[in-house]
């Protein structure tokens, strides 16, 4: 019998340690919001495979598409013989694009390559070598989206020097003391002391932060970027990989703002489990590269891209956009009411648009002093309640709620119980 115990001592014995997990639990199936291990355990799932599954797992309009696209073929290389629905998929990003003018897209495989494109397009439309980004930021793994990322261990961790020409800012957060004149004051000596505005192609920055605790960018920080992007010719990237496709309650995450970027990267929910990515950007920029620098043997799948096609069509359809502005009022109402356990683990900064939700564990009610080994307990109890938690943030004490969009309404409160009921056993 296949059980979790002996498929971790595969892995083990198999797959470089290099690569985490965070539970040594391995799934058999999974329907929308509900995963079920090898073992027959059910979970209710909040982490959404890291914000992949907005539309859930296996939606039957997305298996539908790519069943059907499997019954055509399955790959030509997309340089090599072209296909409609990489092209379709793109006519769609065209329209979703959250600024005004022409815009085009390409496709890729991950948010690593989709951000690693958007840097090479912003160097070559303006033949500038230098990129800023911002401390607690998280890009990637690759050699130049880790440079990006603003955090060491463990994305840097004996992988050596990062590529030259990338500087980070400090980003707004409350646990960092940072506010948003403290970041734009070191913007400008950055701009002082190490590289001159002339010199920089691009800002990049993540509408909220990611792995950095859900901690979303100041509209009056993101206003300001847009001016200096304005003044120096640069160009100014969202990292939408995470924020994408309604999980903020709304398209993508920048719009809550109503600042306009020149180049947007997407991936994890555009391909509902499918590995899928893109870069959309104004037109003008987006043609900046000569044909031939930017492609990869399997960018854009025909598979992933047919998936992702209905996945747009889920989203709206089924009015997924307002229904994650549902689902975070809902959060938000449990978790101001957990914070007020005493027999709860003290909680602080409840935070986060749509169902991009997050709150730190901190040491003592009334503090931010971070708390990182109880939120493994939390985590921890979670999973042995049936619940699929995960935690993030620069002192590794947010726990982050990402359930799928298509969550019912029964199963978001079954797990916000679980999560009440973890909270409370990590106390005891």
């Amino acid at each position: 019998m296949t059980t979790n115990t002996t498929l971790l001592a595969r892995r083990s014995a198999a797959v470089a340690r290099g690569v985490a997990t965070a539970f040594p639990v391995f799934a058999g199936k999974a329907e929308g919001a509900e995963i079920w291990d090898v073992e027959g355990r059910r979970y209710i799932d909040f982490a959404a495979g890291i914000a992949v599954l907005n539309t859930g797992h296996r939606h039957p309009k997305v298996i539908a598409a790519a069943k059907q696209q499997l019954d055509a073929y399955t790959h030509t290389a997309f340089q090599v013989l072209p296909y409609e629905p990489y092209v379709a998929l793109c006519e769609r990003l065209n329209a979703l694009a959250p600024f005004s003018g022409e815009a085009k897209s390409l496709l890729f495989s991950t948010g690593a390559e989709a951000v690693e494109n958007a840097i090479k397009i912003a160097k070559a439309a303006t033949g500038r070598p230098g990129i800023i980004a911002f401390a607690g930021g998280f890009h990637g793994r690759t050699a130049m989206t880790m440079a990006l990322t603003g955090k060491v261990a463990p994305y840097k961790h004996k992988f050596g020097l990062s590529p030259a020409g990338v500087f980070h800012v400090p980003f707004p957060a409350t646990p960092l003391d940072v506010d948003v004149s403290d970041a734009l004051r070191a913007l400008q000596l950055l701009f002082r002391a190490d590289i001159a505005p002339s010199d920089v192609a691009a800002i990049i920055i993540e509408p909220v932060q990611g792995e950095g605790g859900f901690w979303p960018a100041p509209t009056e920080l993101l206003a300001e970027l847009r001016k200096i992007c304005d003044t120096h010719g640069i160009v100014l990237i969202a990292d939408e990989v995470q924020t994408g496709f309604a999980r903020t309650g709304k398209m993508f995450g920048i719009e809550h703002s109503g600042i306009e970027p020149d180049i947007i990267t997407v991936a994890k929910a555009l391909g509902g489990g499918f590995p899928l990515a893109g870069v959309i950007g104004r037109a003008a920029l987006m043609d900046a590269a000569e044909p031939g620098g930017l492609g990869g043997t399997y960018a854009g799948s025909p598979i992933a891209c047919a998936a992702a096609l209905a996945v747009l069509d889920v989203i709206k359809d089924e009015g997924l956009v307002a229904r994650a502005n549902e689902i975070g009022a809902t959060m938000h109402a449990a978790l101001e009411r957990m914070s007020q356990r005493n027999d709860a683990v003290p909680m602080a900064s409840i935070r986060g648009p749509g169902a991009m939700v997050a709150f730190d564990i901190v040491t003592q009610r009334g503090t931010n002093t971070p708390d990182a080994e109880t939120t493994k307990k939390v985590v921890q109890a979670a999973l042995g309640h049936g619940l699929v938690l995960l935690s993030c943030g620069v002192f590794g004490n947010t726990i982050r709620l990402l359930c799928p969009l298509t969550i019912s309404d029964a199963q978001l409160k079954e797990g916000l119980d679980l999560l009440e009921r973890a909270l409370v056993s990590a106390n005891a």
